[in-house]
C-alpha cells in the first residue's frame, strides 16, 4: 500500500472516530486507540505494517517531550515542588513498589518487574486533564494535585528511557551499555554548556529576519538533532527532546517555539496511538478475557488503594483522597512508550508486551466509566454520611439574604459588613463553606432553591435578597422559588451573560447585573486613555456605549426567542451607535467653538 494511501486511511480513521469518542466524553486518547484496532492487522486488516508505523509515529512522543520540557520553568516547577515531588514522587514509587513485587513474585525478571511497575505506575495526563477541564475541577484541591502528580509522572519518564539501555536483556554487551551511558552523560554536559553559546544565538539570528517557516524548521531541526544525538549514542530519542525543551524553557522563544511545534505534535500523537491501537493483540481478549480484565481491574484497584492512603496521610479529606485516587487510578499513554521501548531492547518479550498494553487500554477504557460512576452513585451512596447535614437558621433574621458565596457573594458581603448591615449568606458547596469560615466569615450551609431554608432565613421579613449564585439552572430555580412565595421581597441579581439575564428578566426581576459588564467598561475607558483621548472623551464614550446596551438589551428581551428578529436588531444596533457616537462628537465640536466665541476680545 501505498504512503499516502495509508496517510489517507489514518485520516479518516481519525475523522471519524474520534469526534464520537469525545462526544461520549470518553477522550480523544480512547478514540486513536479504537481507531488503530479497527484498522489493524487484528481488526479489519486495512493495515498490515504495524512495525514500521509505530517506528514513525514515536516521533509524535518526541515532540510531546520536548514541548513538556519547555513547559519546565524553573520558577514554576520550584513553586508546586512540594506537590510535584512530595506526592508525584510517593505515588509512583509506591505503585511502583507494590506492581514491580508482584510482578517479581510472578517470576519476571527484576529489570522486566521495575519497567512493569513503574509503567504501570503512569496514568493518562491527557485522559485526566482533559477530564478535569470538562468537569471544571482544575482549580479544586484534588485538581492542582492531579497535575502535579501528573506532572512527576511526565519527568519520571525521562530518567527511565535513559536507564532502558542499562537493564536490556542482550548478553554480552554489559560494557557497550555502560559506555552509551557516559557518552550520554558526556553529550547532555555539553549540549547544556553550549545550548546558550550556540542555539539560542541561531534562533536570534533566524527570529530577525521575520521568517515564520524558516523559524520553524529550525525548531524541528533542534528537535530531530537532539533526537538523533541521542539515538546515535543508544539512549532514548525523547530524552534529547526533553532536554532541548528544558534548555529553552526560559528564553524568548518558548511561546513560539511551542505554537510552532504544537500542530506537528498533536497529528504525530495521535498517529502514535493509532499505531499502538493497531499493535494491540485483539485475540488475547477473546482468548484471554479473564486474564486481561483481571490485570486491568487489579492494576486499578491496586493504583487507587495507594493513591487514597498517600492523599490520606497528607491530610487530605476523604471526598478529595477518593477523587484524587479514582481519576489517576488507569494506566498512561506513556505506559506505551515505556513497553515498547523495553520489548524493543529485549527487557521482556513481545507476548508480555501485548498483554500489558492490552491492560493498560482496557484500563483506559474503563477509566471514564469508573468517574462518571464515582460522581454520580458511589460518592452519594458511600460518602452520603460525610456531607453535613444543612444549617439550621435560628434567630429574628436579617434585613438582606445573599445566596450564593463566591466572587460576587463575598464582595457584597464585605461592603454590607463595613457598613454595619447584618446579612444571612447562604452556600450550597460544604467545602466552600468550610473554606470561608477559616477566615472568620459566618456563613450557612444551605441549599437557596429549598423553600424551607428560605423560610428558617426569614425571607418573608427581608428587605433585599442578592441573588449571586454561580449556576445558572441553579439561579433561575431560586429565582423562580422567591418570586413565587415571596412577591414583595426585592431581588438583586447577578447575571452571567445576556442569555442569563433575558431568562432573569423573564421571571420579572428588574434589578439585573452583568457579572462582566461595568469591568469591560472601565476597561474600555482606560483603553480610550491610553489611546489619547481627554479623561472627559473617554467618559462620555462609554457613558454614551452603556446608556445605548442597556436600552438595547432590554429591546432584544423582547424578542429573545425569535433569532433572526434578535439578529437583526444587533446589526441595526451598531450602526446606530456608530451615529450616535458620530453625533455626540460633532456636538461637543460645535459647543466648544461657542464657548472659544463667547470668550473675552473674541
Amino acid at each position: 500500500m501505498q504512503l499516502l494511501e495509508q496517510v489517507a486511511i489514518f485520516l479518516l480513521t481519525a475523522v471519524l472516530i474520534v469526534p464520537i469518542f469525545q462526544r461520549l466524553k470518553l477522550g480523544a486518547v480512547l478514540g486513536y486507540l479504537a481507531a488503530g484496532m479497527i484498522i489493524g492487522p487484528w481488526g479489519l486488516g486495512v493495515i498490515g505494517a504495524v512495525e514500521s508505523t509505530l517506528q514513525f509515529s514515536e516521533f509524535g512522543v518526541v515532540l510531546l517531550l520536548f514541548l513538556i520540557g519547555l513547559e519546565l520553568e524553573p520558577r514554576r516547577l520550584w513553586t508546586l515542588r512540594n506537590s510535584v515531588f512530595g506526592l508525584g514522587g510517593a505515588q509512583v514509587a509506591a505503585t511502583g513498589l507494590v506492581i514491580g513485587a508482584l510482578a517479581l513474585a510472578a517470576g519476571f525478571a527484576w529489570q522486566a518487574a521495575l519497567i512493569i511497575g513503574l509503567g504501570c505506575a503512569m496514568s493518562s495526563t491527557a485522559l485526566v486533564m482533559s477530564s478535569l477541564a470538562e468537569r471544571g475541577q482544575l482549580l479544586t484541591r484534588y485538581g492542582r494535585e492531579s497535575f502535579a502528580i501528573l506532572l512527576f509522572q511526565d519527568l519520571a519518564v525521562i530518567p527511565l528511557l535513559a536507564i532502558l539501555p542499562l537493564l536490556a536483556a542482550v548478553q554480552g554487551h554489559d560494557g557497550n551499555r555502560w559506555l552509551a551511558t557516559a557518552k550520554g552523560i558526556a553529550v547532555i554536559t555539553v549540549f547544556i554548556a553550549g545550548s546558550r553559546l550556540l542555539v539560542r544565538p541561531a534562533l536570534k539570528f533566524i527570529a530577525r529576519n521575520r521568517s515564520r517557516e524558516v523559524f520553524t524548521a529550525a525548531a524541528l531541526l533542534l528537535v530531530i538533532g537532539t533526537a538523533l544525538i541521542m539515538e546515535k549514542i543508544g539512549l532514548s530519542m525523547s530524552l534529547g527532546a526533553f532536554l532541548a525543551g528544558v534548555l529553552l524553557a526560559d528564553s524568548e522563544f518558548r511561546h513560539e517555539l511551542e505554537a510552532d511545534i504544537e500542530p506537528f505534535k498533536g497529528l504525530l500523537l495521535g498517529l502514535f496511538f493509532i499505531s499502538v491501537g493497531m499493535s494491540a493483540n485483539l485475540t488475547l481478549v477473546w482468548s484471554e478475557p479473564l486474564t486481561l480484565f483481571g490485570l486491568a481491574v487489579a492494576m486499578m484497584l491496586i493504583k487507587f488503594a495507594v493513591m487514597y492512603a498517600i492523599s490520606r496521610a497528607t491530610g487530605a479529606t476523604n471526598d478529595t483522597a477518593q477523587r484524587l485516587a479514582v481519576a489517576l487510578a488507569q494506566g498512561g499513554e506513556f505506559a506505551f512508550v515505556l513497553f515498547a521501548a523495553a520489548t524493543g531492547l529485549g527487557v521482556f518479550g513481545l507476548e508480555t508486551s501485548q498483554l500489558l498494553v492490552m491492560a493498560v487500554t482496557i484500563s483506559l477504557l474503563l477509566a471514564p466509566l469508573l468517574m462518571v460512576a464515582h460522581d454520580r452513585l458511589i460518592t452519594r451512596w458511600l460518602d452520603r454520611t460525610s456531607i453535613p447535614e444543612y444549617d439550621v437558621i435560628d434567630g429574628p433574621g436579617n434585613p438582606v439574604i445573599i445566596a450564593g458565596f463566591g466572587r460576587v457573594g463575598q464582595i457584597v458581603s464585605r461592603v454590607l459588613r463595613m457598613c454595619g448591615i447584618p446579612f444571612t449568606a447562604l452556600e450550597v458547596s460544604y467545602q466552600q463553606v468550610d473554606f470561608v469560615r477559616r477566615f472568620g466569615s459566618k456563613i450557612y450551609f444551605g441549599d437557596a432553591t429549598r423553600l424551607d431554608l428560605l423560610m428558617s432565613a426569614k425571607a418573608g421579613n427581608a428587605k433585599l435578597f442578592v441573588l449571586a449564585i454561580d449556576d445558572v439552572e441553579a439561579s433561575l430555580k431560586t429565582a423562580a422559588l422567591v418570586r413565587q412565595h415571596f412577591p414583595d421581597l426585592p431581588i438583586l441579581a447577578r447575571a452571567r451573560n445576556r442569555t442569563h439575564f433575558f431568562q432573569l428578566r423573564d421571571l420579572g426581576i428588574k434589578m439585573i447585573y452583568r457579572e462582566t459588564f461595568l469591568t469591560s467598561i472601565a476597561v474600555a475607558q482606560q483603553a480610550l486613555l491610553n489611546l489619547g483621548f481627554t479623561a472627559a472623551a473617554a467618559e462620555r464614550a462609554v457613558a454614551l456605549f452603556r446608556q445605548h446596551d442597556e436600552e438595547l438589551i432590554e429591546i432584544q428581551h423582547a424578542v429573545h426567542h425569535d433569532e433572526a428578529q434578535l439578529i437583526q436588531n444587533a446589526q441595526l444596533a451598531t450602526e446606530q451607535l456608530k451615529s450616535l457616537f458620530e453625533a455626540d462628537t460633532l456636538n461637543l465640536l460645535n459647543q466648544d467653538s461657542e464657548a472659544v466665541k463667547s470668550q473675552p476680545g473674541i
